[in-house]
């Protein structure tokens, strides 16, 4: 990763939503995403019952939960305080899966389920050191039994291709940027506005110069 994108993104991920400045902002930016791709589903009404799709039986749940995918973010973060690298790895794996299967859409009965999977499987491949499945259930309100079934079954999904270069990282974290200075459907503090606008962002395009021709399918 090029210095100039690495200390963009450590600028911008180190900014919270929240006064406490405890919350990195990817969470907000993320939880934005996944809620836009839900809305997209109940609108088109299609059906969210994804055991249709063989292999995605086990991420739907009979009743969504009632927290919010963002309150849902910040208890994984709060109780893991995982790199901010891991929570856009964990959005690559979850565009990377809808590209795989089209015919997949993310829904509220299936959200929380992708959600702690992609971040854990993230945090192996991000992480020098990570806790065990065992917490991570714990962390999601599962059955360890229920996250181990989960894990392989998204490794299968995926097809096993969990390598993310620093090339599509880089991408991925452009387009996230990129949210940030829309707002991302929420209210940024001014110094990150400050920040985005100012003449630091001009490093940003040596980023976005290896951005994916395709944008990411989950983004409406």
């Amino acid at each position: 990763m090029s210095l100039s994108c690495h200390k963009l993104l450590t600028d911008i991920y180190t900014f919270s939503s929240d006064e406490d400045g405890s919350t990195p902002l990817v969470i907000s930016v993320l939880a934005s995403l996944l809620e836009r791709a839900m809305a997209r589903t109940q609108r088109i009404q299609v059906s969210s019952n994804s055991s249709l799709i063989a292999g995605f039986r086990s991420f739907d749940s009979q009743h969504g939960l009632e927290i919010t995918v963002q309150s849902f973010l910040e208890r994984i973060f709060r109780h893991t305080r995982l790199s901010s690298s891991v929570f856009v790895v964990a959005y690559a794996y979850i565009d990377r899966l809808c590209q795989f299967h089209p015919g997949f859409r993310i829904s509220c009965r299936n959200v929380h389920r992708l959600l702690i999977t992609t971040v854990m499987v993230a945090s192996k491949f991000v992480e020098d050191m990570n806790y065990k499945n065992s917490y991570f259930a714990r962390v999601g309100g599962l059955r360890i039994r229920e996250m181990n079934a989960l894990e392989v079954d998204f490794l299968f999904l995926m097809k096993f291709k969990l390598q993310v270069s620093i090339k599509v990282f880089e991408s991925y974290c452009s387009h996230l940027e990129r949210e940030v200075a829309m707002g991302g459907g929420y209210q940024i503090e001014r110094t990150l506005n400050k920040l985005m606008c100012g003449g630091e962002i001009a490093s940003k395009s040596r980023c976005e110069e290896h951005e994916l021709k395709k944008r990411p399918s989950i983004v409406g």
